[in-house]
């Protein structure tokens, strides 16, 4: 929890409390574990997709308006992913800032045990509340061969399947 500092005056008491609560509760919020959430996932252009038995989760640290964020989606045998070309998002933590809104910030990779890796990167969007998405491919399995326009979704840039996990990661600045 962060406070707005405190105008001081000239003659005033500095007080245990006082000092608690301007200097080591901002330090705190510095130092602060990070907070679990439960992001959305969303197909910006066709069907909805769902997790089924699989798991969606993400973490985020939150000092001032700067989000550091970790979103992990695990496949399982019932998840759904949307249509062809679905374009995925996620919910992101805290609406992000519309200063810097689609810039290439965040790192997405996948992994498919047995089948391949994929790296790429995606932006923020302050659609839907503010989401990742627009993840583009970068490499599979360290081949740069996908291009900066292929998104992701169930069947690019590897077919989506039981037991793969999906990680997105980033930085990025909050609308507050």
């Amino acid at each position: 929890m962060t406070f707005a500092p405190r105008t001081w005056f000239p003659g005033e008491i500095v007080t245990e409390g006082l000092l608690n609560e301007q200097i080591r509760d901002q330090f705190a919020s510095f130092l602060g574990a990070w907070t679990e959430y439960t992001p959305t996932w969303i197909a910006e252009t066709g069907g909805t997709p769902s997790v089924g038995n699989g798991s969606l989760t993400g973490r985020y640290l939150k000092v001032g308006r700067t989000v550091n964020f970790l979103i992990k989606l695990s496949v399982g045998s019932t998840t759904t992913f949307g249509a062809a070309n679905a374009n995925w998002a996620f919910g992101l933590p805290a609406s992000p800032s519309s200063v810097f809104h689609g810039a290439r910030c965040l790192t997405v990779s996948a992994r498919i045990a047995g089948v391949g890796e994929v790296t790429g990167t995606g932006e923020t969007s302050t659609s839907n509340g503010g989401t990742a998405r627009a993840f583009a491919g970068g490499s599979v399995n360290g081949t740069t061969n996908q291009p900066d326009s292929s998104y992701w979704d169930q069947t690019n840039p590897l077919a989506a399947a039981a037991g793969m996990s999906f990680h997105v990661s980033g930085c990025y600045e909050a609308s507050s």
